[in-house]
């Protein structure tokens, strides 16, 4: 039902009650009393009509999920901060999937408490990702020789620069199986994920892909670190795990980047909730629950019960006044 409609309905009945209360004891008055009750009756039936999609149904009701979060403490303890920053993460992402009335409420100093309604059986594994996934991202040079420093030290030529370290990933050929890789990559983060401010999944022509927008900050520091290693690797990596490494062909200034991989709809979509909304804090799933509306019914049918007396007292009462 649209505004304007609800309007002039509403306009109507107020015009109705004038006509009502202007009106002098007799037939035409309890027309008017009876078609007001029928158009409120109608108009209240219509505005919650179908009642399982205008209805919002909690946990008690329509069963779920519960999750029950715990902070991890790094170096430092946990802080009413960090605890706010989890929360608000862990709401937005939640909304990705849907769900309505979700409970995310903080429990004691650094446990969070989420009860997801309604939660499809096959989403609950994304929804553990979902909720325990820090999503640090980062970008690291990769040592700029075409991997001249790693052959020499396989072969005991060469020692490891103290900046460096090795690491494989999974290098994937357009039309072959993906192989392993190494590569000699900075410890420390060039550019690290906390200037992205907004990310997303299209489907390209090697499949899935994420999308990155970074800050005015983050931009300028891509664009600088692009222009000063053009013809070098990049490596984009994911909670410590590298996704790719792309040769940078020219600088880039944009504020735009994207991640290639092996990546589903979900996996693409879920991946790049996460690093729009990324945890500061590292959680573990500490409980979990699933939640039947047991309990919900009950209450449901006792207060079924309980209006259906109610109206039959009701009934008797005007009967024996009348």
């Amino acid at each position: 039902m649209t505004p304007a409609v609800t309007f002039f309905i509403g306009l109507a009945m107020l015009v109705l009650f004038g006509w009502y209360f202007a009106t002098d004891q007799g037939l035409r008055r309890r027309l008017l009393a009876m078609t007001l009750m029928l158009l409120l009756v109608v108009f209240s039936i219509a505005t919650i009509w179908p009642p399982q999609k205008k209805i919002a149904l909690g946990l008690d009701i329509q069963g779920g999920t519960s999750f029950l979060v715990r902070l991890v403490p790094g170096d430092k303890p946990i802080t009413k901060g960090m605890l706010d920053q989890a929360v608000e993460v862990i709401r937005k992402r939640i909304d990705v999937f849907g769900v309505s009335e979700p409970v995310i409420s903080p429990v004691g100093a650094d446990r969070i408490l989420v009860q997801i309604p309604g939660l499809d059986t096959a989403k609950i594994q994304e929804a553990r990702d979902q909720l325990s996934r820090v999503a640090k991202l980062e970008f690291r040079l990769v040592y700029p020789d075409n991997g001249e420093r790693l052959k020499a030290i396989d072969e005991g030529k060469e020692v490891i620069p103290p900046e460096y370290r090795i690491e494989t990933h999974k290098h994937q050929v357009p039309g072959e199986k993906p192989v392993d890789e190494r590569l000699l990559v900075k410890k420390k983060a060039d550019l690290s994920g906390n200037r992205v401010s907004s990310a997303s999944a299209s489907y390209e022509k090697d499949g899935w892909v994420v999308h990155l927008r970074f800050d005015p900050e983050g931009a300028k520091k891509f664009g600088d670190i692009t222009a000063a290693n053009v013809h070098h690797r990049f490596a984009i990596v994911l909670d410590g795990v590298i996704q790719s490494a792309p040769v940078i062909q020219d600088a880039i200034y944009g504020g735009d980047a994207q991640i290639p991989g092996r990546f589903t709809e979900d996996e693409a979509r879920g991946l790049a909730s996460v690093l729009e909304n990324p945890l500061q804090t590292p959680v573990s799933i500490e409980e979990e629950r699933s939640i039947s509306p047991t309990l919900g019914l009950d209450s449901i049918r006792a207060s079924v019960l309980a209006g259906l007396v109610g109206l039959a007292i009701t009934l008797v009462c005007v009967a024996i006044y009348y």
